[in-house]
């Protein structure tokens, strides 16, 4: 049982070093507005950026770690000029802290894996959840539905199945 358990923290320990690897490695490649977003906290221009109006169906993954954060099933047109998300994939991906840096009270998101900020959550979301997920799209990658299973994303396919049909069968 103790050499099992040896080879569980050992094995655990490697993962975390092949993660931290892969996200120096990645914070390695970034633009100077990836890095101001993501590593200090900033923001980019509304409506002047990669994923504001991005219709294409696929996954947002933080693009420092890789970790599947947004779908485009969840976007929405906010007006904001930021891609926007009534929710995230899972929400154990991100971390929620209170920011009050422009003298009131905001909810700032992060990426759990990286801890790369992302942007900010609202309370006037759509009906369905009430959220508005408005993030930068320097902190994001997007991996279109047709790339992901060659990607290593084919778990997050179910996204995109037709639930309706798939009752059917």
């Amino acid at each position: 049982m103790k050499r099992i358990i040896k080879y569980i923290i050992i094995l655990s320990l490697l993962l975390t070093l092949e993660d931290l690897n892969k996200m120096k490695k990645n914070k390695s490649k970034l633009t100077p507005l990836q890095i101001e977003v993501t590593q200090n906290c900033g923001t980019e221009p509304p409506f002047n950026n990669k994923y504001w109006d991005n219709k294409e169906p696929g996954i947002y993954v933080d693009i420092v770690s890789g970790e599947p954060l947004f779908s485009s099933k969840h976007k929405y047109e906010s007006g904001s000029g930021w891609p926007s998300f009534y929710q995230p994939i899972k929400k154990e991906g991100l971390k929620l802290t209170d920011d009050y840096d422009l003298g009131y009270k905001r909810v700032e998101v992060k990426a759990e894996k990286s801890n790369s900020h992302l942007g900010h959550v609202f309370d006037d979301g759509p009906e369905i959840t009430g959220k508005r997920y408005c993030i930068n799209s320097a902190s994001l990658k997007f991996i279109h539905k047709d790339d992901m299973r060659k990607m290593g994303y084919e778990k997050f396919l179910y996204i995109f199945e037709d639930r309706e049909a798939s009752q059917e069968n």
